[in-house]
């Protein structure tokens, strides 16, 4: 069997890499990995600089997910996984150009203990109000249409906490706007509890309850060994995420990746599949398409007008990071914590900033401090036209007016800045994503030979896109008796 993977991101490289697996298992399959720009990895980009390790996209992934820890294992880095330092986690939202932590016992966007929110400054009385009398929300109904997390928010809490809460948050994770984003397709867990509870809080607790439970009963049955450590939040790599792309590519055959070729036809056959890239026109059994979903759309609405025209109408956004390394000793106290994140209320151009030396330890020599930044998102679209000067300065200004000049001086000028764009990169879970994603699915099972991955379907994180990559290719593994692959034809 031979496949064509076209997108040499995550998703692409794990397809590959479980195809090349097979291969050595001494399955008969081929494969030929198309990437259009010069490098592999996609938004997974690092590098060290003096012993500083800077990430230009992605800094790490969630650890309860085990798909990327898994595959960091079978590539013999275990070693270098590194889980985020949760002893000193405290996150902030900026209000009223002040810094105001995050309240303890706030699970994701629902407050579980009363004292910590009652005396919060991030709410105002009526909004905890609010808060309070939502253990009495009644349930609603199951099968109802699907809602903007704004509208599932707002009707529990209120919009004070979508704009300070909410819509930071996922601003942060998604790039995204909470009054666009998919209640059903990014919060599917407090969809179910409001429909079995009512109340959010009521239904948190009592997962939290069966958490305990269930960690009691892990506990008992495994006394002997003694309590077992939490699982941090977060896991990275120590050289970087690179290392994660670096490993993966080593594992391949170079003859079949493709770097600088993009594709820029497919067509069904009867054969299989004929894909144009390098000037050339070459015949596959499959196609794994790890490309994003807009470019999917245009190569495959050739195929199936409207596979190309669902996978068109998923929304993406952009993003920007920039990274600011300062020499400590010109700095005052940074806050306690990872940084802050900035509502859209506060009409600021960044969207939030983490103090990278405090969320990894190890990947930052002692003595420098490194502020990563993030612009961009639905809203900052024009942003990617600044200069990198231009982004920078705006960037020193907020930090400056956010921090106070006595804790980072706008005088003081960073040691180095790294600026990084990535362009329609961030897939967004529209409203009704969970329909376009069904007729997205049932086209493609109409087409015999054909997988989608990425972010665009099931998951936007690097587990998700792991996952989403290797499922792929055991898919077209096991959907046929695996032959001799087909002779190579050239038009």
């Amino acid at each position: 069997m031979r496949t064509a993977i076209i997108g040499g991101g995550i998703a692409g490289l794990a397809a590959a890499y479980e195809l090349e697996k097979a291969r050595r298992a001494g399955v008969t399959v081929a494969y030929t990995l198309f990437e259009s720009r010069d490098r592999l990895g996609g938004s997974l980009s690092s590098e060290i600089v003096d012993g500083l390790v800077l990430e230009r996209g992605p800094d790490s992934f969630l650890t309860e997910k085990p798909a990327a820890t898994e595959l960091c294992r079978e590539l013999g880095l275990a070693a270098d996984l590194i889980p985020s330092n949760d002893a000193n986690r405290k996150t902030y939202i900026l209000v009223r150009n002040r810094l105001v932590p995050l309240p303890d016992g706030l699970m994701f966007l629902v407050p579980t203990k009363l004292i910590p929110t009652a005396l919060t400054r991030l709410f105002s009385l009526s909004t905890k109000v609010r808060m309070a009398l939502e253990l009495l929300h009644p349930p609603r109904p199951s099968g109802l249409a699907d809602e903007s997390v704004a509208s599932l928010v707002k009707r529990h809490f209120g919009a004070e906490t979508v704009d300070r809460l909410a819509d930071p948050l996922l601003s942060g994770i998604f790039g995204g706007d909470a009054a666009q984003l998919s209640a059903r397709s990014v919060l599917p867990r407090l969809v179910e509890m409001e429909s079995e509870y009512g109340s959010l809080t009521r239904g948190m607790l009592a997962a939290h309850r069966k958490m305990r439970a269930a960690a009691a009963r892990n506990g008992n049955s495994q006394a002997s060994a003694g309590p077992r450590p939490a699982r941090a939040i977060f896991t990275t790599l120590r050289g970087g995420l690179q290392q994660l792309i670096d490993a993966l590519t080593a594992e391949l055959d170079p003859a079949s990746v493709r770097l600088s070729t993009p594709v820029n036809g497919l067509q069904k056959t009867e054969d299989g599949w004929r894909v144009h890239g390098g000037g050339v026109a070459e015949l596959y059994d499959a196609v794994i398409v790890a490309s994003p979903a807009w470019a999917a759309g245009v190569l495959l609405g050739e195929v199936d007008p409207l596979l190309g025209e669902a996978l068109g109408a998923i929304p993406y956004s952009s993003s920007i990071t920039v990274n600011l390394v300062y020499d400590e000793s010109q700095l005052g106290p940074l806050p306690e914590g990872f940084g802050f994140l900035v509502p859209v209320s506060e009409g600021r151009s960044m969207l939030a900033c983490t103090f990278v030396h405090r969320k990894f330890l190890g990947r930052t020599p002692p003595g420098k401090a490194v502020l990563r930044a993030f612009l961009g998102g639905m809203r900052g679209e024009a942003q990617l036209a600044e200069s990198d000067e231009a982004l920078v300065a705006t960037l020193r200004r907020e930090l400056s007016e956010i921090l106070g000049d006595k804790v980072l001086p706008l005088k003081v000028e960073p040691v180095r800045t790294q600026v990084s764009r990535w362009s329609r990169a961030m897939a967004q879970y529209a409203v009704g994503h969970g329909d376009r994603k069904q007729r997205i699915a049932e086209r493609v099972a109409a087409l015999e030979g054909l997988r989608l991955a990425g972010n665009a379907y099931d998951g936007i994180g690097i587990p998700d896109c792991i996952r989403l990559g290797r499922l792929a290719a055991r898919e077209l593994l096991a959907s046929r008796q695996v032959s001799e692959p087909a002779s190579q034809r050239v038009s």
